[in-house]
């Protein structure tokens, strides 16, 4: 299969895979010796399948890079691959409560505001100015992540 056969059939873009291939994801197959389009096998497919599958449940790249590795690790059993999944649910977790805790601070706000005056009186921009101790469920977002 050719690369805009192989995005067209996962529903990503050429430079998806491309990017894919930079990061060691998926492997790139090597250029015909006569000219012409590299040929992908059909597993490709499949493999992108499962990135995106676990992109969607919020692994990130070195994470599934780590996941595929162990695919194809012989000493792998299913236990590595669950303590991978939990560490997952319990990073989801915390994003999660950091959210709660996000949400029911803006209520607070939303609630003491009279959403009439001026600017300059708003309780919720003076809210924002006061300093606060840093909240450490708050935290900015690692190298190479999205937040």
């Amino acid at each position: 299969m050719k690369i805009g056969e192989i995005a067209r059939q996962t529903g990503i873009g050429v430079e998806t895979v491309r990017y894919y291939e930079r990061r060691g994801l998926i492997t790139q197959p090597p250029k015909p010796a006569h000219g012409g389009f590299r040929s992908y096998p059909p597993e490709t497919v499949e493999r992108i399948n499962f990135i995106r599958q676990a992109q969607s449940l919020g692994f990130s790249l070195r994470e599934i890079g780590e996941l595929l590795a162990l695919r194809t690790d012989p000493a792998t059993n299913c236990a590595d691959v669950r303590e991978r999944a939990l560490a997952k649910q319990r990073d989801v977790d915390g994003k999660i409560a950091r959210l709660r805790n996000m949400q029911t601070a803006l209520q607070i706000l939303i609630d003491a505001c009279p959403g009439r005056g001026a600017v300059r009186l708003c309780s919720i921009m003076k809210a924002l100015e006061e300093p606060q101790s840093p909240d450490p469920s708050i935290t900015e977002p690692r190298q190479g992540e999205s937040g």
